[in-house]
């Protein structure tokens, strides 16, 4: 038992001796020392991916003006073009055939029942395949918003990264939604 407790008390020493030159806390290093010590060199390497999986930020496919201008020539109701600007935002106009889901409500009306998300909102519920392109004020909300619909289940989930900022400079002008 003593001789336990003085090879753990050492590796932490090793630990904290190295995490003052390296700039890492004792206390963090600490922790790798116990997490790493009873895995296989195999173990932790996949659960460091696992865990950076998880801690990476996911990016929706970019959708440029090009091939947004056709969609909202021809709107498909398999698709929705979704305008995550809040209402007051909105009033200034937006892309034709978008439909308003603000960033704000997006979380939570992801859960609503099919029925309840009509009534709030005025448009069908989103399938899980559907595809979903966002778009905000400047490309930085609709990033977001892409993010909460992938971690909700979506998977068809394309973002306008150029949004309202360059589809009125493309077009000329702002311009109210059909």
């Amino acid at each position: 038992m003593l001789r336990l407790t003085f090879a753990r008390t050492a590796a932490v020493a090793r630990a904290a001796s190295h995490a003052r030159t390296s700039g890492i806390t004792p206390r963090v290093a600490l922790q790798q020392v116990r997490y790493e010590s009873s895995k296989t060199p195999e173990e932790r390497k996949k659960l460091l991916e696992v865990r950076d999986d998880l801690q990476r930020d996911w990016d929706a496919k970019v959708i440029t003006y090009e091939e947004l201008k056709p969609k909202t020539l021809q709107p498909s109701p398999d698709a929705y073009l979704i305008d995550v600007r809040e209402p007051d935002e909105v009033v200034q106009g937006s892309i034709p055939s978008a439909v308003n889901l603000p960033l704000s409500v997006l979380p939570n009306a992801l859960h609503f029942s099919p029925e309840e998300f009509k009534e709030k909102f005025g448009f069908e519920k989103p399938r899980k395949d559907q595809e979903l392109t966002f778009y905000c004020r400047s490309g930085k909300r609709s990033t977001t918003a892409a993010d909460v619909a992938k971690r909700n289940g979506y998977t068809n989930i394309l973002n306008y990264t150029g949004s309202w900022l360059e589809w009125t400079e493309r077009e000329g002008k702002g311009s109210k939604s059909a």
